[in-house]
């Protein structure tokens, strides 16, 4: 049996608590699968208080001081958010200390530099639980999956915002409704800004499209929108077509005519067919599905956020981490040789669905499909039907349109054209569609 292994946790959240317990109750279990004991040498935390359920010597709000003790070999980052989590891991780096992080935000924006200090002290970082919470998606890409070539990942990446849809699907309720649910069930922040437009699972696909096309894709890089603009009328329209709505996160390995590779990541709500593997993920579950040439289709589901399932991911990083300063290993570096610019989301083939309210007179059903006709959108599918006032009176028409794949920027430029035919009274709602083959 080996030294100890010296700890630092910086953080006693949900997450840190979690992982503070298994490390005390699992202490003989870890030793024995580690060939050497987990010792916490300290806690670090905003505001030390004696009523944290840990004993109050291991707490200190010196964070810089934790981390440069000589007998702390790795440091459990679980505090966020970027700053001053940044600082204390490049510290910690810096002094040869190994690195476990949860923290998605910052690694969406600094994995770069985080990696380069890692590889010149010769250490690791580990950051399994900053995507999916206990699914097992990061290792898969960097080890598992390290001698195919990754084509596609897409995935459920965000938990309250999967709620969210679940629930207006499932009941009819309209957003803000169901954002209220979430909230009082502990699912949504009080400030949910960070879920609900997307900014979250932008952060999650940046990582998950660095490792998976060996390129650096920051959040910046991604395409980005959320669903406070997703309707119950939207879910009844995607039922009618066999849909349900998904906020999605999709990486995806592009070949352009001339042959040459670019990386897409967005975020944005889509319909999804309901035979799809990602449309029955209901709930606060998360799941990601990685297509690779050899492999091809494989799906990661489970819970992805809470105290304990991300405790989960975070204990095995930790224990890896362990593992390689027993053996005198280290875990997989940042691969990032294939540079590949990152598409602009204009050249992204997709498919649309259009909602919009329509003046009810001859004629009007050709001048909206003339406007698709113009810039080379082919039409799917039209749906049609009249709309009353409040005295029964037929005040216009509703269509919806459903098209086939085009680029991006054409759909946009024909949505945008709608907006200014003197027969359309308004723009409902405009989703992609994912998951189909046309």
């Amino acid at each position: 049996m080996s030294d100890e292994i010296g700890v630092a946790v910086l953080g006693l959240g949900n997450v840190g608590s979690e992982v503070v317990r298994i490390i005390e109750e699992s202490a003989a279990d870890l030793t024995a699968r580690i060939g050497a004991p987990l010792v916490i040498r300290g806690i670090g935390v905003r505001r030390v208080d004696a009523d944290r359920g840990v004993p109050v010597e291991l707490l200190t709000d010196d964070i810089e001081a934790l981390v440069s003790r000589d007998d702390v070999d790795i440091v459990v980052e679980l505090m966020g958010p970027v700053e001053p989590a940044r600082k204390a891991i490049l510290a910690a780096l810096e002094q040869g200390k190994s690195v476990v992080t949860a923290n998605k935000a910052l690694m969406a924006v600094s994995a770069g530099k985080l990696a380069e200090a890692a590889e010149k002290a010769h250490v690791d970082l580990y950051f399994e639980a900053a995507v999916a919470g206990a699914i097992p998606v990061i290792r898969p890409l960097t080890q598992s999956l390290a001698g195919d070539t990754v084509l596609r990942v897409a995935g459920i990446v965000n938990g309250t915002t999967n709620y969210i849809l679940s629930e207006m699907d499932s009941t009819g309720a309209d957003y803000a409704s169901a954002l209220a649910d979430a909230s009082a069930l502990g699912y949504a922040e009080a400030d949910p800004t960070a879920d609900v437009e997307g900014y979250d699972a932008a952060a999650k696909a940046a990582i998950l499209a660095s490792i998976a096309f060996h390129t650096r894709v920051t959040a910046d890089d991604v395409y980005r929108e959320g669903i406070t603009k997703v309707s119950a009328a939207d879910f009844a329209s995607a039922r009618a077509l066999g849909c349900t709505i998904k906020l999605l996160a999709i990486c995806e390995r592009l070949t352009t005519g001339k042959g040459k590779q670019q990386v897409s990541a967005r975020v944005y709500p889509a319909l999804v067919p309901l035979e799809h593997p990602l449309a029955s993920v209901n709930g606060a579950f998360n799941a990601v599905v990685v297509e690779a040439e050899a492999a091809g289709r494989l799906m990661f589901y489970g819970q992805g956020a809470g105290g304990a399932p991300t405790a989960s991911a975070v204990l095995g990083d930790l224990v890896m981490a362990a593992r390689n300063r027993v053996q005198g290993g280290r875990g997989p570096r940042e691969s990032k040789y294939a540079k590949l610019p990152v598409a602009p989301i204009g050249v992204i083939p997709t498919r649309y669905y259009v909602n919009m309210n329509v003046a009810d007179r001859p004629g009007v059903l050709s001048a909206v499909s003339a406007e698709f006709s113009k810039r080379e959108v082919s039409i799917a599918e039209v749906r049609q039907e009249g709309m009353v006032d409040d005295e029964g009176q037929r005040c216009g028409a509703r269509i919806v349109v459903v098209t086939h794949q085009a680029k991006d920027a054409a759909l946009s430029e024909t949505v945008a054209a709608l907006a200014d035919l003197d027969v359309v009274q308004s723009i409902n709602s405009v989703l992609r569609m994912e998951g189909t083959s046309e």
